[in-house]
Order: C-alpha cells, then sequence, then structure tokens
C-alpha cells in the first residue's frame, strides 16, 4: 500500500547525502513536530559543523577538560534471589487470575474454590424482563392464524386471532369469517405449531368486528392475558402479532401513536364498523386482522382490525402497511365477547338519531328522530348541532356515533346542544340494538 510519506528510519542517520542537514522533507522538518503533530523530534538533530575558531554559545574552552563524575558502584544481587523473585511472580498471577475470574462468575464458585466462567451467544434475560422477545416467546402460544371459506374458495380468507379462555374460544375480526359463516363454509385455525383445528362461530358483531370461534381442540392452548387500552400512553412500546400475508406467527413491534381514534371501516353501509381505536405503527398487513396488539407486559390491549393505505380509504387490513394501523380497544371486546358468548350476539347502543356532518366540521347536525327513541324522549330536534359528548368536542357524526358506541345500552350521555342562538347540557338515555 502507498504512503504519502517516506517510511521512517529505523535509527538516526548520521551519514551520507544527509550529513548535516534535515534528511525529513515536510511535514518532517517543522520546528518541534513530526507527522504534523506538535512535541520534540523523535530523533536527535544531525550535527553542525562550525568555522574553525568558533565553538558552541555555553560550552567550554577546547583546553578545559569536562568534569568526569566517577559512576557510584552498585551492589551485586546474589543468584540465589533471582529463583526467589521468579516464584513470587508466579503467586501474584495465579492470585490475581483467581481474583478475576471470582469478579466474573460472581458466587458459582466450583469445588476447591475452582472458578468457571459460563458461555453464552447472547446475554440471558432476566424471567420478568419486559422485551419484545420476552413478550414473543409469552403471547405467540396463545395466538392463532385463521383460515376460512370465501366466495367458494375453502382458503380464501386468512387472518389472525387469539385465545381467551380454557374452552377453546377464540377471538378474530368478523370480516375475516363473515362469508364463511353466511355459506357455511369451513373455517380452521393454526396454532404456532402448526397444528389445525376445526372451528365454528359463536357470534359476531359486524358494528364492532368481532368475531367469536370455538374449536374443541384449541382448549389445550394458554389463554391469553388481559390489559387495558385506556391506560395506554402514546408513545409505549406495543407488538403486533398475527398472520399478515399467510405468514402465521409474525411479530412485529412500534409505539401507541394516538388513543381514541375515531374511525370507521367497511365496504359498504351494511358492514360498516365504528371504532374508538388504538392506533399504532407496528407493522400491520392483510392477514392481521383479528390478531392481538400486546403490551411490554405481554397483555392483550387491542385486536388489530384496520390499516390507513396510500391513495385509499380506511379499509380492513387491506392494501399494504405505511405505519398507520387500528385497533380495537380489548374494553370494547370484552363488553361484546361477553354479550356473544352468553346470547350467542352482540348489542350496541343507540340515541335513536340520524346525524350529518356540519360545514365546518365542528359537530354533528340532527337530521332526523325517531318516535319513541331516546332523542324523542329528550326532546332532540331536527337541525339541532350536537358540539360535545359527555363534554368531549365531536368533529363529525362519525364522532358522534363512535363516542355513543363506547358505552353500553342502558347508559346515559351528556350532549351539548347548540340550537339557534342557545347552548345548553341535555342528558340522553341509550336504546339497544342488536348487530
Amino acid at each position: 500500500m502507498s504512503n504519502d510519506y517516506p517510511t521512517e528510519p529505523t535509527a538516526p542517520v548520521t551519514g551520507g547525502p544527509w550529513q548535516g542537514q534535515n534528511p525529513y522533507p515536510p511535514p518532517y522538518q517543522s520546528p518541534g513536530s513530526y507527522y504534523g503533530r506538535q512535541g520534540s523530534s523523535p530523533y536527535p538533530p544531525p550535527p553542525i559543523q562550525y568555522p574553525p575558531g568558533q565553538q558552541p554559545p555555553n560550552q567550554p574552552p577546547p583546553t578545559q577538560r569536562y568534569p568526569v563524575t566517577e559512576p557510584t558502584p552498585r551492589s551485586r544481587v546474589p543468584g540465589w534471589l533471582w529463583p526467589a523473585v521468579a516464584l513470587m511472580a508466579l503467586i501474584i498471577g495465579l492470585a490475581g487470575g483467581a481474583l478475576s475470574g471470582a469478579l466474573v462468575a460472581g458466587d458459582g464458585g466450583g469445588p476447591g474454590g475452582v472458578f468457571s466462567v459460563e458461555r453464552r451467544t447472547a446475554q440471558p434475560l432476566p424471567a420478568d424482563n419486559a422485551s419484545v422477545a420476552a413478550v414473543a416467546d409469552k403471547v405467540l402460544p396463545s395466538s392463532v392464524q385463521i383460515v376460512a371459506e370465501y366466495e367458494g374458495d375453502d382458503q380464501g380468507a386468512t387472518g389472525s386471532g387469539f385465545v381467551i379462555d380454557k374452552n377453546g374460544h377464540v377471538i378474530t375480526n368478523n370480516h375475516v369469517v363473515a362469508q364463511a359463516d353466511e355459506d357455511n363454509g369451513p373455517i380452521e385455525i393454526v396454532d404456532h405449531k402448526g397444528n389445525h383445528m376445526k372451528a365454528t362461530v359463536v357470534g359476531r358483531s359486524t358494528v364492532y368486528d368481532i368475531a367469536v370461534l370455538k374449536a374443541d381442540k384449541a382448549k389445550s392452548l394458554k389463554p391469553v392475558a388481559i390489559g387495558s387500552a385506556d391506560q395506554m400512553r402514546v408513545g409505549e412500546t406495543v407488538i403486533a402479532i398475527g398472520s399478515p400475508l399467510g405468514l402465521s406467527a409474525t411479530v412485529t413491534s412500534g409505539i401507541i401513536s394516538a388513543v381514541n381514534r375515531p374511525v370507521t371501516t367497511g365496504a359498504s353501509a351494511k358492514d360498516n364498523s365504528f371504532i374508538n381505536a388504538v392506533q399504532t405503527d407496528a407493522a400491520i398487513n392483510p392477514g392481521n386482522s383479528g390478531g392481538p396488539l400486546v403490551n411490554l407486559q405481554g397483555e392483550v390491549v387491542g385486536v388489530n382490525s384496520a390499516i390507513a393505505s396510500l391513495g385509499s380509504p380506511l379499509a380492513s387490513d387491506q392494501g399494504g402497511n405505511i405505519g398507520v394501523g387500528f385497533a380495537i380497544p380489548i374494553e370494547q371486546v370484552q363488553v361484546t365477547t361477553a354479550q356473544i358468548l352468553k346470547t350467542g350476539k352482540a348489542q350496541y347502543p343507540v340515541i335513536g338519531a340520524s346525524v350529518g356532518n356540519t360545514a365546518t366540521l365542528d359537530g354533528a347536525t340532527v337530521e332526523q328522530i325517531t318516535p319513541g327513541q331516546p332523542a324523542a324522549e329528550a326532546d332532540l330536534e331536527v337541525g339541532d348541532v350536537i358540539r360535545k359528548v359527555d363534554g368531549k368536542p365531536v368533529a363529525s357524526s362519525k364522532d358522534l356515533v363512535v363516542a355513543i358506541r363506547t358505552h353500553v345500552p342502558g347508559d346515559k350521555v351528556t350532549l351539548t346542544i347548540e340550537r339557534g342562538n342557545k347552548t345548553f347540557d341535555v342528558k340522553v338515555g341509550l336504546d339497544a340494538k342488536t348487530g
């Protein structure tokens, strides 16, 4: 390899053509520097010749002898001492090695005080470690892939799900199994080891996009731990588990990007779902639908349901991941699942009014009121503008519907109404519908 500088000699040059001058070109010849660094030169300066009769400054005359100091005699070291020194060095080295071993091995000394160092290929994780790897180890055995009939193809729809109890019940999205349920088509679940199990639909909700399946062979699978979406904060780490593009037992991670995000999904009014969603940037793709969104404690906080795609409206995990995914909060999933397991059907709350958007998207305008329903009993009128629900502003009719559907039938909500020049609050009870 070429060098920009001449090779350094191993000893100073005292003869030849360099005699009496600096043998090194720049940058070596800079006073007090070498290789461009300040400091003393690594080689002694060459001898300097003076004209006859001229002596270097501060030197004694040539006829004067330099004072000479006789060296102090050194005592000889007895020969027998060298073996003793060597033995002592060996003992100190062994002691130092033992001490180093103790610092590495901790209290794990073996018999006779011999220390050993355990070799590992990776740093071990403590039992309570909250890493993504630890979460995956915990939740993957409870997660499954869903394969269902769609438009005559027995494997036309794929999704994800997770086990919720020891009775073989599995949660997934309604849109994953809706066609198979209507066609009496086959549905299978596949665990993380690749075992296939036949499943049936216990019940499903189009409104909340939740379906409950049952597979007798899934009774051997471990149920998930349930967390809380309400307690999650923006910026916290979450893990999405599922079968994107048919790739089972896939784990991705990200953060909570937003909470209480009103979204609606579905290709038509018939299968529209209104979700007060948890937004995440964890990768969610087609096939992730119905899989768990999990916190770092390994608890399910949501059900992955939809993604936003460039150039297309919000849809149920169709398209490709762009870092904007949505999950149904686990609190809503629990309410809907309990209703399905109890009656086979799910209910959702309504006020008995149709609403639309305002021109400035700062509320919802009442367009129609159903006689005998809570809105009529609360004396709402067509043309009223609903600005808030329970003190929280609503920007559109979607926001209003989502805010109401976070409740259960029988609850009451406080609506802030603007009518003409008046603004007032009114309490409205919530009726129940099935869906």
